[in-house]
């Protein structure tokens, strides 16, 4: 532990004090190729910091389907025509309960994604 302190009291500071961080935004075009090199790790440190910070908090799973038919290779469903009545909603957000009918899951996923999705509908011609 005594290590650790040692990083952080003295040796990260001697570090940030050493670097040619310019007084201005003109300064950065008057730094040597040496001294942006010296840059390079703080920069990659706060980058990946920031960016990591960033999927944390903000980003969702790449993943549509997070529950259903999960052994499945692949989720797909057939209907006969005949026996989807006048009017059946289908779900596309994954998150209905009733899947794949839809329940209206999709008002709550769009609200804390800012996503768009709806169900489709299928209906009788009129």
């Amino acid at each position: 532990m005594e290590s650790l302190s040692n990083v952080v009291k003295v040796s990260v500071p001697n570090y940030l004090s050493a670097l040619p961080i310019p007084n201005s935004i003109g300064g950065i075009f008057r730094l040597s190729a040496t001294d942006c090199l010296r840059l390079v790790p703080l920069i990659g440190t706060v980058s990946f910091v920031s960016w990591a910070t960033y999927r944390s908090l903000f980003s969702k799973s790449g993943k549509v389907n997070l529950t259903f038919y999960k052994e499945s290779d692949k989720v797909a469903h057939a209907f006969d025509i005949e026996d989807l009545g006048n009017k059946t909603s289908f779900c596309r957000c994954w998150r209905s309960k009733k899947f794949p009918y839809c329940d209206g899951a999709h008002k709550e996923h769009n609200l804390e994604t800012g996503d768009n999705v709806g169900p489709v509908v299928i209906k009788h011609r009129e």
